[in-house]
This record gives C-alpha cells, sequence and structure tokens, in this order.
C-alpha cells in the first residue's frame, strides 16, 4: 500500500473518533464566551464611559507591546487562510462534509472569536491605525502563506501542535504584561484566547499521539522533516501598505522578543513538550529511517539552544505605520 492510501486509511480511522474529538477540545457554541462579553456594551448608557476609561488606561501600554498586539490580531484575523488551508488536507473532504471537515469548521468558528476580539479592542483603544492594520490584514489574507506542510496531515498535525502551543504562550505572555501594566480588561481577553488555544493544541497533539500508534514510522519520520526545516509562523509575509512581502515580520518578531512575549527559547521549548508529550524515546516498531530520525529529534532541542544563545535582537524599535510613536 502506498504512503498516500495509509495516510488515508489513518485519518478515516480517526476520522471515526470526530465526535468524541468536538465533545473533549471544544466548547458548545451557545455556551462558550463572545468578544462582547468583555468589550464596552454599545447598547448600555455607560458606553462612552467605559471606552473612556479602556482608552485612559491603554495610554500606558509601551511601544513594543502595542506592535506586538497589532501583529497577534492582524495573524488571529487572517484565519480565513488557516481553513482553506485545513479543508485542503489529504483526509478532509470538504465537499462531502466528513467528520473531519466538521472539526475543521467547528475549530474555525471558535478560532474566528479571536480576530473579532482583539480588532475591537484596538479600535476602541484609539491607540493604533486602523487603517493601516486593516491594510496589512489583507494584505496577508491575500499573500497566503507556504508552511512546508503540502497536503499531508501527518507534517499538518505536527504543525497545528507546535502553532496552537505558540499562540498560547504569545497570547499568555501578553497577558500577563498587561497586568503588570494595569490594564486588567486587555489582561482578561488575552487570557481567554490563550485557553482556546491551549485546548487546541491539546486536540492536535492527540491527533499526532493517536497516529503514532497505528503509523509510528511515517509520523515519525514527518515530525522530523517539520523540525528540520523549522516552524514557520502563520504571519511569516507580514507586510504594511506599499512594503514588499513579507517585510514587517522580521521587525515585528523582534519587539515580541524584546518584551518577551515569544522568543527563540519559546521555540526550543516547545519543540522539547512536543518530545516529553509523545513520548518520543518510547515509541516502538520503528524502521531504520525512524529510529535514525528519532534521534535526530532527541538531540535537537539542545542543538536549537545554543543557537537561540546567540541571537541578538536589536535594541531599538522599528517604527511601524500600525502604531505611530505620537500616539503612545
Amino acid at each position: 500500500m502506498s504512503i498516500h492510501n495509509v495516510r488515508l486509511e489513518v485519518m478515516q480511522l480517526l476520522e471515526k473518533k470526530i465526535d468524541t474529538f468536538v465533545d473533549q477540545f471544544l466548547i458548545p457554541i451557545e455556551t462558550i464566551w463572545q468578544p462582547t462579553d468583555f468589550l464596552p456594551n454599545s447598547q448600555d448608557e455607560n458606553f462612552f464611559e467605559e471606552v473612556r476609561e479602556l482608552r485612559e488606561i491603554a495610554k500606558d501600554l509601551p511601544y513594543d507591546f502595542w506592535v506586538t498586539l497589532v501583529g497577534d490580531t492582524i495573524t488571529e484575523e487572517a484565519l480565513p487562510t488557516y481553513e482553506s488551508w485545513l479543508m485542503d488536507v489529504e483526509g478532509v473532504d470538504q465537499i462531502e462534509a466528513n467528520g473531519w471537515s466538521k472539526w475543521v469548521r467547528n475549530w474555525t468558528s471558535e478560532e474566528n472569536r479571536h480576530g473579532d476580539l482583539l480588532n475591537k479592542y484596538l479600535y476602541l483603544s484609539g491607540r493604533v491605525n486602523m487603517r493601516e492594520i486593516e491594510i496589512t490584514t489583507q494584505h496577508l489574507i491575500a499573500d497566503g502563506f507556504d508552511i512546508g506542510t503540502g497536503r499531508d496531515p501527518y507534517k499538518n498535525f505536527v504543525y497545528t501542535s507546535f502553532q496552537e502551543l505558540a499562540t498560547y504562550v504569545s497570547h499568555n505572555r501578553v497577558a500577563q504584561l498587561a497586568k503588570t501594566y494595569g490594564d486588567n480588561k486587555l489582561s482578561k481577553i488575552c487570557k481567554m484566547i490563550a485557553g482556546d488555544e491551549m485546548r487546541h493544541h491539546m486536540a492536535y497533539s492527540e491527533f499526532v499521539n493517536q497516529i503514532f500508534k497505528v503509523d509510528p514510522s511515517e509520523m515519525m519520520l514527518a515530525f522530523q522533516y517539520m523540525m528540520k526545516q523549522k516552524i514557520v509562523m502563520p504571519a511569516q509575509f507580514l507586510r504594511e501598505s506599499g512594503e514588499k512581502i513579507s517585510s514587517a515580520f522580521e521587525s515585528f518578531s523582534d519587539s515580541a522578543q524584546r518584551i518577551g512575549v515569544y522568543t527563540a527559547s519559546d521555540y526550543v521549548d516547545i519543540m522539547q513538550k512536543l518530545i516529553n508529550k509523545w513520548e518520543i524515546d518510547k515509541i516502538s516498531d520503528l524502521t531504520d529511517e525512524a529510529e535514525k530520525a528519532r534521534d535526530y529529534l532527541m538531540k535537537l532541542p539542545a542543538r536549537m539552544a545554543k543557537i537561540s544563545e546567540r541571537i541578538v535582537i536589536p535594541a531599538e524599535s522599528q517604527i511601524f505605520k500600525w502604531v505611530e510613536p505620537a500616539r503612545i
């Protein structure tokens, strides 16, 4: 049987558990939080007072913090790219509306609230140039992304396992920083989003765990492939108005590293967490090639940690069109 057919067979096997996965890792629409729960209510008589308070507290947040928050928001707003990509993974049949497409749609419906909530907060804060943010968001969706997974479900689930945990780290750190700056409302917003991301990480990492049980060698090789080529961030093609594709991503990443929201050492830490979660050292019945892949993976975090120590982040922030210094 070809590798392609084996993957489809494994996806069909896991698909039988989709309802269990949905119930375990996602929350019913009628009971989950909605963006309005954390923002001033426009139907309330105190709406303008609450907005004024939100804007006043937002004044104390520093430049790199705003750049990072904007970048995180734009990343969340590019959700159409992520849904269309997941719908094209082998074994996910959106035409037949099978179990996997049910998962993707329900996952998307939860993720959609994140950009919605952050976007409204940014708009009400009065501290950012919303038109420039909107242009960047439209560019990011139009430019798409290339994460190196192809349509391979094994590689895609490694990517989502890693990326959902990275997003959790980022939103959780922003929540912690917002609290130290006295913005409890923003802190709660980011904490709630981080909670969703952790649940989604648990789901995708469980998919990988299930695949390791039935196709360990190919899953190991897929994991090695993704770690070798490195996990690229969803916002890798970030750009501002009038600029070339990907021109803003590095400076956005520098801002996030400078304030400790998401760093090179976090990347290594997530890699190690996945190795531990999937108990890579204990997996048996591997081919010789997969055994070599396992050896590579077990040594990789230590090697990457040494490299990350040599990374130098510029001390000065790049000035973005999204965030004008005069407004901070």
